[in-house]
């Protein structure tokens, strides 16, 4: 069974659905269990897609990269995702945030810092999230103050992925303090990690996304200089805004990856799994809650990219990016639920691929934006 058709993928994204599935199919898959079972970064997966020109390649070919579109993103998460969610977060977190640099970016930072991650020879992250903050962007405590020719920054940050296996973060701090103006108070900076006062621990375990690792950063006097500043001081919040309407749509095909591998896990248990003197498969119940599956599997998949093609375009784009990640991640957390149900008991046998992604959609649900907060957006832009 194949449910990541090409026929909902634009022409042009279809070169880069092929090659990873490929990719997929030869490296991800076959380590999946593995990486989940220990929780070790997956370094020689990550360097394999680096080699396979599949690693920051969003970033634009005039700095090193192959430009790749939105679509073909979304294209490559639907197939990194089915095959194994901690190990596909690690290979698209490899640049994320760094096309805020590209999109907003001094050329000088663009030269020294966007280059290398577009050429694997750098890793990067994006420094948001904080222990006690949630998705309230405009609540943020971090601060950053100048000082000089310098910005010195104070806080915590929590949730990063590669904060410690980074070389820079792309990170989110507070740099105003107007009461009648809290989206304008929060700036973006160029963070290399071996800032002095920069230090990173990997949160503990997780149930999901193990091959993923994520951090706690702690800023204590951390001096970065002027110029690290990204675009112009107060516009943070307004940048992370548009580079999350892109990543939500991403995030969609997360959920539509974990989603088909769900029903493809499910679908072929039940047809080898004997009950009662027949095919688990020929019950009637059975029939409708995989039915149910593939509906909502179809719906998701379909609003997803019609999403895609909106936010490509800039065309209510906050409004189109909620729906898709709500819808896809959702859709992923019902399919997983449900295909334990139909697993009985051996659903809950570490063994078994369906309790590791039954653990992996409990995740997409909550980061970029809990899906309660894109309930806000999708009803607040309607």
């Amino acid at each position: 069974m194949d449910l990541l058709t090409e026929d909902v993928v634009p022409a042009d994204a279809r070169d880069v659905k092929a090659e990873a599935r490929e990719f997929a199919e030869e490296h991800i898959e076959p380590n999946a269990e593995e990486y989940h079972e220990s929780g070790e970064y997956p370094w020689e997966v990550l360097e394999a897609g680096m080699d396979a020109g599949l690693i920051a390649q969003d970033i634009s070919e005039e700095y090193g990269g192959r430009g790749l579109s939105l679509h073909e993103i979304l294209a490559m998460a639907e197939e990194f995702y089915r095959a194994d969610a901690g190990i596909a977060l690690t290979m698209q977190l490899a640049s994320f945030g760094a096309e805020i640099t590209q999109e907003y970016g001094s050329e000088e930072q663009k030269e020294e810092y966007l280059r290398p991650v577009a050429e694997n020879d750098q890793l990067t992250g994006l420094a948001v999230s904080e222990p006690d903050t949630g998705s309230d962007l405009a609540g943020m405590e971090t601060t950053a103050e100048k000082d000089g020719d310098e910005y010195v920054l104070n806080g915590e940050k929590y949730w990063i992925g590669n904060g410690v296996e980074a070389d820079w973060v792309t990170l989110y701090a507070k740099t105003g303090d107007d009461e009648n103006n809290r989206y304008g108070n929060y700036s973006l900076f160029i963070v290399p990690t071996d800032t002095d006062g920069y230090e990173a621990e990997h949160i503990p375990e997780k149930i999901g996304f193990r091959a993923s690792k994520q951090a706690h950063i702690h800023l204590n006097d951390a001096r970065v200089p002027a110029e690290n500043v990204i675009g112009n001081e107060g516009a943070g919040f307004y940048m992370l805004a548009d580079f999350f309407n892109h990543g939500r749509v991403v995030v969609g095909g997360h959920g539509l990856g974990l989603a088909a591998a769900a029903i493809e896990e499910t679908y072929d248990f039940v047809h080898g799994r004997k009950a009662f003197g027949r095919n688990v498969s020929e019950f009637q119940k059975v029939q409708h809650i995989l039915a149910d599956m593939r509906t909502e599997f179809e719906a998701a998949r379909t609003l997803n990219w019609r999403a895609a093609d909106h936010v490509a375009n800039d065309d209510n784009a906050g409004f189109w990016a909620a729906q898709a990640k709500v819808k896809s991640t959702e859709t992923a957390d019902m399919c997983a639920e449900r295909g334990m149900q139909l697993h009985g008991g051996r659903s809950v046998l570490k063994e078994n691929r369906i309790s590791r992604v039954y653990r992996d959609v409990r995740i997409p649900v909550i980061y970029e934006g809990a899906n309660e907060i894109q309930r806000n957006l999708i009803y607040g832009q309607w």
